[in-house]
């Protein structure tokens, strides 16, 4: 499903596009105790620009981000596998997401975002090459209504059902909950990303967060614990604390856990066809934060080996 509408280091080109310093510089430190086998769930590779051009309706521009880069991250973090997500500026265009399930090999799988028409043909051959899932993006283009989530839903799981892929979705909170009852009825595995969009600043108590709870406890839906800095107004991101830690309690072996590199950003003012840079966050750090809000290593283990290994079929 197409998404449904609405700083990284660099110098502008002559040609206007962004010539990144190494990605991996913005990490303050490198690990050295990560599991074998960890995996980090969500990354999107950025370009060649010129060799993937990106949607003409996108509603902003990235730099580019290199399976070189995402390697140097690698070895920073000390994971070995990665789940490479399609993001919204390439639209259907999975190609840069292919060529990188390519170079990576079997230490990378891909979720894929396709046309409801695709041919089963096609959804074979994403299969072959490494694809586990397909996505559906409400909140990239602001879409907050839950009919479109709902009949987003029910179309995909019919496409790829037999394919024993999952579906990921991208939606604020609020979506998330009124279509609770349908997520749950759905005859596929359903992936929420960051948090679940639960907002740090409003805790466990806030309107949509039990349903969040009961889907997992429900034993058919997972959630990443990704991107702390877009549910959290505080420095090293204290107030995620909580909502990270009930989102463990409630099934800790439908947790995941990502990085969100190479942390894609909208700058206010800009136009969608100007160079948007990417946040500059400490992954390391983020890193270090499972370790605290799990507080024990069989379950940090678990997020970050046992189920990636299960779920996306390494």
């Amino acid at each position: 499903m197409p998404v449904i509408s609405r700083r990284t280091f660099g110098r502008m080109t002559g040609s206007g596009l962004a010539a990144a310093l190494p990605l991996a510089s913005v990490i303050a430190k490198e690990k050295s105790d990560m599991p074998s086998g960890a995996c980090d769930c969500h990354v999107h590779i950025i370009g060649p620009i010129a060799q993937y051009p990106m949607s003409p309706q996108r509603g902003y521009t990235p730099p580019e981000a290199s399976v070189a880069d995402l390697e140097a991250l690698r070895r920073r973090l000390g994971v070995s596998r990665n789940v490479l997500i399609q993001p919204s500026f390439y639209g259907t265009d999975n190609r840069c997401m292919l060529d990188a399930l390519a170079q990576l090999s079997d230490s990378a799988r891909g979720v894929a975002v396709v046309d409801p028409d695709i041919a089963d043909a096609e959804l074979t051959d994403l299969d072959r090459r490494g694809v586990r899932g397909v996505r559906i993006n409400l909140e990239s283009g602001e879409n907050r209504d839950p009919h479109v989530a709902a009949s987003a839903l029910d179309a995909m799981a019919k496409r790829v059902r037999h394919l024993g892929w999952h579906i990921q979705i991208y939606a604020a909170l609020p979506v998330v909950a009124a279509v609770a009852d349908r997520i749950a009825g759905l005859p596929v595995d359903v992936v929420i990303d960051h948090f679940g969009m639960a907002q740090a600043r409003d805790g466990i108590a806030q309107a949509g967060f039990a349903a969040l709870l009961d889907l997992l406890k429900a034993g058919r839906t997972y959630v990443k614990l990704s991107a702390p800095y877009r549910i959290s107004q505080q420095p090293g991101y204290a107030d995620a604390a909580a909502i990270a830690r009930a989102l463990i309690a409630a099934a800790p072996q439908r947790m995941l856990w990502a990085s969100d590199w190479p942390h894609t950003d909208r700058t206010p003012g800009r136009k969608a066809f100007d160079i948007h840079p990417f946040r500059i966050i400490d992954d390391s750090l983020v890193l270090d934060l499972l370790a605290e809000w799990c507080g024990d290593k069989a379950v940090e283990r678990a997020i970050l080996v046992e189920t990636p290994a299960r779920l996306y079929r390494f």
